[in-house]
């Protein structure tokens, strides 16, 4: 028998909240029936939504406030004045262990800010930082961190992400021995800024240095050259930004050019089953939610303008985290590290 998933979420966070979030979780009950959930937002607008849901009914709890962190709030401002918010509430409930995850579409920045006050980090962490999976050209994955959490980061703590994204590669992908890339301006050794040939020193000299590929470049991500891609946050959400900007644009053009003529609109329906395969290869929508990896709970960040259908996705990928056990898992690939040291 399944163990039954608590599911704590921010009803209140993000663009179309706490509609998508509802309908998001619905859809997540239909397949899902081990899941429970812990609604955390106004009752008065969320009792609405439940009542045209299907599968959702006798399986949640609903904590009724009417307190939010808007999109543009300061995180130093959300963790003094968003004590009762939906967001701080979902967070806190993961710490007194009511919930076993977190998701939330809300204000990245406070929800990374807040997670860090309530739940702490695991040890030999300094800074949480936020992971993905980018679909690559191996029909795969690539484990790409940070996507934007710590603008800046000193070797050390590039050399955490390495080891965290190794076992986020392990227990997610099931690869025993992810291959591990530091994302540069070039493979030459020689290439990039003081910390970044700082890192790649220390991986070359640790317990992976057997997994350390070297410096990838930009169109290594989505080649799939490695498993896992290491950068600092300010690099890394430009990147991420870049692929799925790149990713609509072709989308929308494939699209455009079945539409030209009666031959192409032929075309299309003749290929159409393949195609569709292709574009969901690069739907962002499919590829959402992501990690906050580095804390003493699980927490996940949806994009801020999800759909239902990304919601959900954002949700099983919760779900998969608690149940692939990650924490415990990169737990233990800290203690290698530390006694190869």
């Amino acid at each position: 028998m399944a163990k039954k998933i608590t599911i704590a979420l921010d009803c209140m966070g993000g663009d179309r909240s706490p509609q998508v979030v509802i309908e998001g979780a619905d859809k997540i009950a239909s397949t899902n029936f081990d899941a429970h959930f812990l609604l955390f937002g106004d009752s008065k607008k969320i009792l609405p939504i439940i009542g045209h849901c299907r599968y959702l009914k006798g399986r949640f709890d609903l904590i009724h406030t009417e307190d939010f962190i808007s999109s543009d709030e300061k995180p130093s401002t959300a963790l003094r004045r968003g004590t009762n918010s939906s967001m701080r509430l979902a967070i806190d409930s993961v710490k007194d262990g009511r919930a076993d995850v977190v998701v939330s579409a809300g204000n990245t920045g406070a929800l990374m800010a807040i997670s860090k006050v309530v739940l702490r980090m695991l040890p030999s962490i300094d800074r949480p930082a936020i992971v993905t999976c980018i679909p690559n050209a191996k029909k795969q994955a690539t484990v790409f961190l940070d996507m934007g959490a710590n603008v800046e980061c000193s070797a050390d703590v590039l050399f955490q992400f390495a080891v965290m994204g190794s076992a986020f590669a392990r227990a997610v992908l099931k690869i025993s021995k992810p291959t591990i890339g530091v994302l540069n301006v070039g493979s030459e050794e020689l290439k990039g800024h003081e910390e970044v040939r700082n890192v790649a020193e220390m991986l070359r000299n640790s317990a992976l240095k057997d997994q350390f590929h070297g410096y990838v470049e930009g169109n290594d991500i989505a080649a799939g050259t490695v498993d896992v891609v290491v950068t600092d946050g300010f690099t890394g959400n430009i990147a991420l930004k870049a692929i799925e900007g790149m990713a609509k644009m072709v989308s929308g053009l494939v699209k455009e050019g079945f539409r030209n003529s009666i031959w192409s609109r032929i075309g299309y329906l003749l290929a159409s089953v393949s195609l569709s395969k292709s574009i969901k290869a690069v739907d962002p929508r499919l590829h959402n939610g992501a990690m906050l990896v580095g804390l003493s709970g699980v927490v996940v960040k949806s994009h801020g303008s999800a759909d239902v259908l990304a919601f959900s996705n954002a949700i099983k990928v919760a779900i998969s985290l608690v149940e692939n056990k990650i924490n415990e898992q990169i737990i233990h690939e800290l203690q290698q590290q530390n006694h190869a040291k």
